[in-house]
């Protein structure tokens, strides 16, 4: 089969062709059957993935064991542009080749895996996964999707064009509670919800902070060039790795892309919605010295109000009107608990649906669905119409690698990129609304075109919508 060409994919200028001998062309070989090689439990090469971790420490170390626990995965390669956080997947998988920069995997190795996790600070996700994905590779990135709205669009397109299994890792959305939710409202329990409240105690990083003094201390095992990656270079400062970049707008999208993707996919599963028209937004501020409040605009807030309104769908009889609350706040405890007693949002996180008849609430990951009054738990009934996923939020990764092992298509997932890229343009879209604020000087309402991804009364803020990634990290879509 004769290799087949595209445009050259995200690479440095000084890189050769990053496509060059990455085809998917059926090499010459044979796979032995099963039966041949025989025993219990065997599982013949036809039907395991070969999986690359990109981003092999903290999560990116739990992913990469979740694949290979489902016993179809085999970890063939790690990357990671730091080694003390390599350490531990390495040790685990000794025969997987490990790279430290990503783009050298690819070109090299492009044609010896099947799919990619990536596990990476949210602003190497699409550079990462757009790669993989022009490669014909499945992909599995870690939420948010992206760290913008453009690359989220971008993604979601992508994953029709290459026609490539695609998952978003918020494995809430595997969970049985979403499932449960959705039967209860299409069964009418609740009535037409028209208001969601999601919340979260996040950061529980450093937020709403001056730039840190830079260090010259720079570990041996970490490449700080290729951890900036798309970002502007800056000098290492201490203690933004491997956690706390969150917080910083270059790198992270805040406590909304930390914990948005589990508390706001059950309103897009059992409402319908995706897109927003409207977004605002109230921050909290901070002492910038004695006298004096304000913000560092580097930096995400300590704490914001954000409110989204969604247009009519199939499921809902007007718009829906989302609040998300961080840092703390919490919406007031409904009348139908008693002033005792306890409820979802106890342990930090939660969503409460509102309807005409009623209301319902979750937990992190849509645990602990539970209708309101509590009373009404003794004697629900609803048929169920939506199938569970085997191991529920576990089971999200075992449910990907074998809807890769299908093909495009074939079987179904929980958080496709169809799904996931709509939802995380929702949160960045909110975070517009925060960057705007600073921008602004305080609260407006910011109109959206969805079409022409911009706003349209605030035109300062769509800057935040596509940045400009530095020399050597360039996205070529």
């Amino acid at each position: 089969m004769t290799e087949k060409k595209e445009e050259t994919p995200v690479t440095g200028t000084s890189r050769r062709d990053f496509l060059k001998n990455t085809s998917l062309a059926a090499a010459g070989f044979m796979i032995v059957p099963r039966f041949v090689l025989g025993g219990k439990g065997y599982t013949a090469p036809s039907d395991m993935l070969n999986v690359a971790g990109i981003g092999a420490g903290g999560k990116g170390e739990s992913d990469i064991a979740a694949f290979a626990k489902s016993g179809k995965a085999n970890i063939a390669f790690l990357c990671d542009v730091d080694d003390r956080r390599a350490a531990k997947s390495r040790a685990s998988f000794p025969k997987a080749k490990y790279y430290k920069d990503w783009r050298e995997l690819l070109d090299k190795e492009g044609k010896n895996f099947d799919a990619v996790s990536v596990s990476t600070p949210d602003h190497n996700h699409a550079i990462i996964a757009y790669g993989a994905m022009q490669l014909g590779k499945h992909v599995y990135v870690q939420k948010p999707l992206t760290h913008d709205l453009w690359e989220a669009r971008l993604l979601t397109e992508a994953a029709k064009k290459y026609k490539v299994v695609t998952q978003m890792g918020n494995q809430g959305a595997s969970n049985d509670g979403t499932r449960l939710m959705s039967e209860w409202y299409d069964e009418g329990l609740i009535g037409d919800v028209h208001t969601v409240y999601c919340w979260t105690n996040r950061p529980v990083w450093p937020q709403g902070i001056k730039w840190p003094d830079p260090s010259q201390n720079i570990p041996k095992e970490l490449d700080w060039d290729l951890w900036l990656g798309t970002a502007p270079k800056k000098d290492y400062v201490e203690k933004l790795v491997p956690f706390n970049w969150r917080g910083w707008w270059d790198y992270g999208t805040g406590a909304l892309g930390d914990m948005g993707c589990h508390l706001v996919e059950a309103p897009f599963r059992v409402l319908g919605i995706r897109y927003a028209k409207d977004v605002q937004a109230s921050v909290g501020s901070v002492y910038v010295d004695e006298f004096k409040q304000g913000r560092f605009p580097e930096s995400c807030p300590p704490s914001s109000h954000i409110t989204l309104t969604f247009p009519k769908t199939n499921k809902t009889k007007g718009d829906v009107t989302l609040h998300w609350m961080d840092g703390g706040i919490q919406p007031e405890r409904p009348i139908e608990l008693g002033a005792d007693e306890k409820w979802g949002g106890e342990e930090g996180n939660g969503t409460l649906f509102i309807g005409t008849k009623g209301k319902m609430y979750a937990s992190t990951y849509s645990d602990a669905a539970t209708l309101l009054p509590k009373s009404r738990m003794e004697n629900v009934k609803a048929k169920q119409k939506y199938a569970r996923v085997p191991g529920g939020a576990s089971g999200h990764y075992a449910q990907w690698v074998e809807a890769c092992i299908a093909g495009y298509g074939k079987q179904e997932v929980s958080s496709p990129f169809e799904i996931a890229g709509p939802l995380t343009e929702a949160l960045l879209m909110a975070n517009l609304a925060v960057r705007g604020h600073d921008l602004k000087g305080g609260t407006i309402k910011m109109l959206w075109d969805n079409d022409a991804m911009k706003v349209t009364n605030f035109a300062e803020a769509n800057q935040f919508v596509k940045r400009e990634y530095r020399e050597g990290f360039v996205l070529k879509a």
